[in-house]
């Protein structure tokens, strides 16, 4: 979507966008360039397809947007998923 939005505001022929991912789960210590070195890490892999009459320039200029959209940057980062609270239901409470 990032993309695309980005394609149009510059008014570049881009007619489609398709991602295409992999995720599999791989020993740390076979990832060079991991950080974490114990255990299992989560990997996705990605293609992108752009249909259209684009430059190479063009192109290349797709690929890093693509890298700078929000789930991409979600991805590569650190995520922490807390425990939620476990808050009652107020109706039951009356």
């Amino acid at each position: 979507m990032t993309v695309a939005l980005y394609a149009r505001r510059k008014a570049w022929p881009l007619e489609q966008v398709v991602v295409r991912l992999r995720h599999s789960r791989i020993h740390a210590a076979d990832c060079a360039e991991c950080e974490t070195k114990a255990g299992r890490i989560d990997r996705v892999e990605w293609t992108l397809q752009f249909s259209g009459t684009l430059t190479g320039t063009q192109r290349a200029r797709l690929v890093e947007i693509a890298q700078m959209c929000p789930v991409h940057r979600t991805l590569r980062s650190e995520v922490h998923i807390p425990t939620p609270a476990v808050v009652e239901d107020e109706s039951t409470n009356s």
